[in-house]
């Protein structure tokens, strides 16, 4: 069983870790007195300190944990660990494994320049105030091309700035003529978006963000070769939007005819919306079949994450509630209504997301090379050049394609030779090429194979000097050997608690009821009521509230999308299977509804129509996994037809449901008026609406705080013992702790507890 950093350290003595002033601890000794003995091993009075200074705070941060209590708490986890430590759990595979991974997490933040990082930080979120438009010109050369190609390009882009800058010829031409860039060379270089921060590697980010307008930039190197950076615009940032939309799609071959019939289904459906519900127009016409039903509602997004167009029309509406005009992009026609505007986020808010993008983006390489620059000066490398070059000539044409092979044995030249050294650590020739030989990706175009096999080099002995870092982290910082030993007990601590509390607490079903047949007294409901309490300001809708509690399951206001169907046919469309797969997708995430699923037929139809179309339905239904008893049938006919008759040709869904909150949510979507609506039994003095009203079954309505409540009591059931299921989560934390303290009083019979009361005393006073 996996467990999280966080909730290793919630297990931890159960007590939360607070940061807090830490009290003074007694002054040093010269023989490292020891406080407590457990199995054999000393526990010093100064490390038990540390840690009753970090956790004596229990959940309740008002009242910290004495001394003795935190003493009992520390014994029983040391106690548990050694228990796991006995049975082998540190030594099992899956656990050495999770501890690992662990570890390596607590190492990154030891790994990195917290003041770089806070920097860069800083930098991004003054970026995220702005987004700038910009143009490009870009000469391709690869990342891994031989010295003298990658000098030539870099001299052919310095000239073509130079030219550009005197004035020999403008940006826009020098781009059309020479930049490879196959999308924006034929507009100038331009790329005809504004970008935020984060939405381009760190160099192109850089120069875009601070070049002044209408400046070239100095090269700047990608994978991809050289570019020109020129800054067209600059804006202030747009912040993020939220709008729910309708889409009439437009397929990339539509005829005219198509196209004019989209358009004219997206201006149907904008004048609807003057007397229509956004949510019944939105269902009805959208074809966006992953949010139609969901009120065309879309994911908050910023700049440059949507089309141009739908982007532009999105931040243009300026107020919530506000819709569009129909607009076309090359999705098709839209409709937007605006949700939700929110301008950037102040810096305490946003920082916690940048710094996560800033250690993950390209900006990671900056963080790693200066990491790389600091180890390199602290640990003594050792490289034996004529091994490595006689090892780079292994790598032949085959590196380029990721195709290369290690081929062994190799001459004694090379074979187990060292290729460097890092302090007292050696590194083989056979363990780089083995590292090659399992990690090697196709290079870009134009590479050379001493070129990729030097990056490959380059990148092992980093690889190794960042280990040899980790390796030697306990050494260097006290405070991460003392989290990776609290991390590998709290791990321990709930494994062994996994296998020796909790599970058997859940599995042993005998011992759970035997336990609840020895103290059933412990476990009685009080007197209660049954009752169902309305709330609301509404005699209207008290009133409607009441009669729609006589009849279960309640109506919703939530229907499915309707099925329409050619003259006469029966057959079930993809269209229509993909609105099914929706209805059955509502009833699986809802399980108090059901579905009234009501075919109908044309006036040129015979009844038979409606009832195979109905059959075909719900058998489409059955067929997704939808029970049978949760679907009411309903064969229209031609009953009720309504005025257009293509519509009459239709499977239409009405939802329903059995709980009360699904009718108040219903009630209340009207506007009319709030209504609150709960049931449930209730003891005695624990409703307040309850405690103004009589203690006794019946209808009855009382006033209280200015609301009007109704309280519908079905009956006064008196006090009683609970049932073993009713009371079998409160059995199950008793027989936890039965569990728990007899295993304990097994592990102090078998490793013995030892506690130094006059060092106890000490830290008493």
């Amino acid at each position: 069983m996996k467990y999280s950093y966080f909730v290793v350290a919630a297990l931890i003595l159960s007590i939360t870790a607070c940061t807090t002033s830490k009290p003074t601890p007694p002054p040093p000794t010269q023989s490292e007195p020891t406080i407590l003995t457990i199995g054999g091993k000393k526990i010093t009075t100064d490390e038990f300190f540390q840690s009753f200074t970090k956790n004596q705070f229990s959940d309740d941060t008002t009242k910290p944990t004495g001394i003795s209590e935190y003493l009992q708490l520390y014994t029983n986890l040391k106690l548990k660990v050694l228990g796991a430590q006995s049975a082998g759990l540190d030594t099992a595979a899956s656990f050495r494994e999770e501890m690992a991974s662990y570890r390596q997490q607590l190492a990154q933040p030891y790994l990195m320049d917290k003041a770089l990082v806070d920097n860069l930080v800083a930098e991004a979120y003054e970026r995220m105030k702005q987004e700038v438009r910009i143009a490009h010109i870009m000469l391709p050369v690869s990342p891994d091309a031989l010295p003298a190609d990658t000098l030539s390009v870099f001299r052919a882009i310095s000239e073509l700035r130079g030219r550009i800058i005197q004035k020999e010829i403008d940006f826009e031409s020098a781009a059309k003529q020479y930049s490879k860039d196959p999308i924006s060379s034929p507009k100038g270089g331009d790329l005809e978006s504004y970008f935020p921060v984060f939405k381009t590697i760190y160099p192109f980010e850089t120069a875009a963000f601070t070049l002044p307008v209408g400046q070239v930039s100095n090269p700047v190197r990608s994978r991809a070769g050289y570019h020109l950076i020129k800054v067209l615009e600059r804006r202030p940032a747009r912040g993020k939007v939220q709008v729910a939309h309708i889409l009439v799609s437009v397929s990339s071959s539509a005829t005219e005819a198509g196209k004019a019939a989209a358009k004219a289904k997206a201006e149907k459906a904008a004048a609807l919306l003057q007397q229509e519900a956004w949510e019944i127009v939105c269902r009805d016409y959208s074809d966006d079949a992953t949010t139609k039903n969901e009120g065309g509602v879309l994911r908050e997004f910023g700049p440059s994450e949507m089309v141009p167009e739908f982007e532009n029309m999105a931040f243009s509406l300026k107020n919530v509630g506000d819709i569009s005009a129909p607009f076309q992009s090359n999705y098709g026609w839209h409709i937007v209504k605006l949700l939700s505007k929110k301008p950037i986020e102040s810096f305490a808010e946003a920082a916690p997301q940048i710094r996560q993008k800033v250690t993950t983006d390209s900006r990671s390489e900056v963080i790693q090379q200066a990491l790389i620059k600091k180890l390199r000066a602290s640990y003594k490398i050792v490289e034996a050049e004529p091994i490595r070059e006689a090892a780079l000539a292994k790598f032949d044409s085959s590196i380029l394609n990721g195709q290369w092979k290690f081929i062994e044995p190799l001459s004694a030249t090379l074979d187990k030779k060292e290729l460097f050294r890092i302090d007292n650590e050696s590194f083989l020739v056979n363990q780089f090429l083995e590292y090659v030989r399992d990690f090697q990706r196709p290079a870009a175009p134009n590479s050379s194979p001493l070129v990729v096999g030097q990056r490959y080099y380059r990148t092992y002995l980093e690889k190794r000097l960042i280990e040899v870092e980790e390796k030697n982290l306990d050494k260097k910082y006290p405070e991460f050997k003392a989290l990776v030993t609290e991390m590998n007990d709290g791990l321990l601590f709930s494994q062994t608690m996994e296998a020796n509390v909790w599970q058997p607490s859940l599995s042993d079903t005998l011992g759970q009821r035997k336990l609840w047949e020895q103290n059933k007294q412990k476990y009685q409901y009080p007197e209660r009521a049954l009752a169902t309490i309305l709330v609301s300001d509404s005699d209207s809708l008290l009133k409607r509230a009441q009669e729609s509690l006589k009849s279960a399951p309640y109506q919703l206001r939530r229907k499915g999308t309707d099925l329409i169907f050619d003259s006469k046919s029966t057959i079930l469309t993809e269209k229509h299977r993909e609105a099914l797969v929706d209805v059955a997708m509502t009833l699986m995430n809802n399980e108090n509804y059901v579905v009234e699923v009501s075919s109908f037929a044309g006036a040129e139809e015979a009844d038979s129509v409606s009832a195979a179309r109905l059959k075909n339905a719900i058998k489409a239904l059955s067929g997704d996994g939808v029970s049978l008893t949760r679907i009411i049938e309903k064969d229209n006919g031609k009953y009720k037809p309504v005025a257009t008759d293509t519509r009459n040709r239709r499977i239409s869904f009405q939802y329903f449901s059995s709980s009360k909150k699904d009718l108040e949510k219903a009630l209340n979507a009207q506007k009319t008026g709030v209504i609150s609506i709960t049931d449930g039994a209730f003891a005695k003095g624990t409703n307040a609406y309850l405690n103004a009203g009589r203690w006794e079954a019946g209808m009855q309505q009382v006033n209280v705080n200015g609301k009007k409540v109704v309280i519908n009591i079905e009956k006064i059931e008196p006090a009683r013992i609970k049932t073993f299921n009713e009371a079998r989560g409160a059995v199950i934390n008793d027989f936890q702790k039965q569990l728990e303290t007899n295993w304990l009083n097994q592990l102090r019979q078998k490793f013995g507890v030892q506690v130094n009361e006059e060092e106890l005393r000490k830290l008493s006073k």
